[in-house]
């Protein structure tokens, strides 16, 4: 293209219609880009799960100095002990298994100077969402054994408030911090998942990795093959405007 008919093109391009291309395609490619990041994040954690397999778990004062270390304690398995408190039982919304719409039973293991909340595993719920299912939480000193789960914090739709909580309470999502100031007690910012081979509480369905690593790029793919096709539709656009234009 000439100089002269490459400037008289620049001079006719809609520039709305430029910068609401480059706006998509830049969305489109960041999009990418976040799914690729979560697929390198999701190989990382499940190297440091293989690797904490074959080691022997802590202790909650040796998690306690890793945590005041900034060090990373999602999933390392621990060992210790406690007293559950069997009154005041959270229910976890929107837990499915197998096709089955039910609950994750969170209970308050009190300890020395705090507590920690335990995941003891899923139940099935009602149809009827009046109902809540009957559940014998477990009580008295226990020991036991799990792994760590950092709080991934989701998006909500309303904002919880626990004015006249009713035990068990159903929650849309774990926070440690509402928590808290409801039993009027000091949590731990995680929550312990039992051990799969435990046999304390109920059916125990949990996978560390939801997603995996492989669908994380696929959609990465989709999303950078989208950038590239809106790219090239535009542009196509913009020659086949260009032209119609002369005639």
């Amino acid at each position: 293209m000439k100089l002269a008919n490459f400037r008289e093109y620049i001079s006719q391009l809609n520039w709305l219609v430029v910068i609401f291309t480059l706006l998509v395609f830049s969305g489109l490619i960041k999009l990418g880009i976040w799914q690729t990041t979560r697929a390198f994040e999701k190989e990382q954690r499940l190297e440091r799960i293989s690797q904490y397999q074959t080691q022997a778990s802590l202790s909650l004062n040796e998690l306690i100095t890793l945590q005041n270390n900034n060090e990373n304690i999602n999933d390392i398995p621990v060992s210790f002990s406690g007293t559950f408190n069997d009154k005041k039982i959270f229910l976890l919304d929107n837990q499915t298994h197998k096709g089955r719409l039910g609950y994750r039973v969170i209970q308050i293991l009190n300890l020395d100077e705090s507590a920690v909340l335990v995941n003891l595993g899923w139940v099935e719920g009602f149809i009827d969402r009046t109902k809540l299912p009957d559940i014998e939480g477990v009580s008295g000193y226990q020991e036991i054994n799990g792994n760590v789960r950092l709080i991934e914090k989701g998006m909500l739709l309303i904002d919880e408030v626990f004015t006249d909580p009713q035990w068990p309470l159903r929650v849309q999502a774990i926070e440690i911090d509402k928590f808290s100031q409801l039993i009027s007690q000091k949590l731990l910012p995680f929550v312990v998942y039992l051990d799969t081979k435990e046999p304390l509480g109920f059916e125990k369905n949990w996978r560390p990795i939801v997603m995996p690593p492989e669908k994380h790029r696929a959609y990465a793919f989709q999303w950078f093959s989208l950038a590239a096709a809106w790219l090239i539709l535009m542009i196509s656009a913009s020659v086949w405007f260009s032209k119609n234009k002369h005639q």
